[in-house]
């Protein structure tokens, strides 16, 4: 049976809404013509973020999400870091509720095991188009 679960690791952080994320992350994904395996989402801090960014992918730099991608066909599986202070810290420098940047970059690491990549600039127009429309998605069935 599939599911999608939330973890942290040296933070004190629970998901808002919790039920209504994985219903509409499961929307999303449909709109992706995927189905949800088991998705792991981690919420943790910049410090574990930055080691795992080190040991995996050999990067010296602190990141808002990584994304191990174990998927296989039309069924979405990974695990999905999310360091909540890099989320917090970007969410006040866009001007933005913590809440609309959390969701943006849990939906951005769905996108990734839906395959999409953002390495070149038409990579991130389209993987920005992406996360606005799906945001919008999650406004709309509020």
């Amino acid at each position: 049976m599939s599911s999608i679960r939330y973890f942290s690791e040296g933070v004190d952080f629970s998901v808002p809404q919790p039920r209504k994320v994985v219903a509409w992350i499961k929307k999303v994904l449909a709109k992706e013509l995927r189905k949800s395996g088991d998705i792991n989402y981690i919420f943790c801090t910049d410090t574990y973020l930055l080691g795992l960014n080190q040991q995996y992918l050999k990067h010296n730099t602190y990141t808002d999400i990584i994304t191990f991608d174990y998927s296989s066909g039309k069924s979405i599986d990974g695990e999905i870091y999310i360091s909540v202070e890099r989320v917090r810290e970007n969410a006040n420098k866009l001007g933005v509720l913590f809440e609309d940047e959390l969701l943006r970059v849990m939906i951005h690491g769905v996108l990734h095991l839906c395959g999409y990549q953002d390495k070149k600039s038409a990579q991130k127009a389209q993987m920005r188009k992406k996360e606005e429309a799906y945001l919008s998605l999650w406004h709309i069935s509020r």
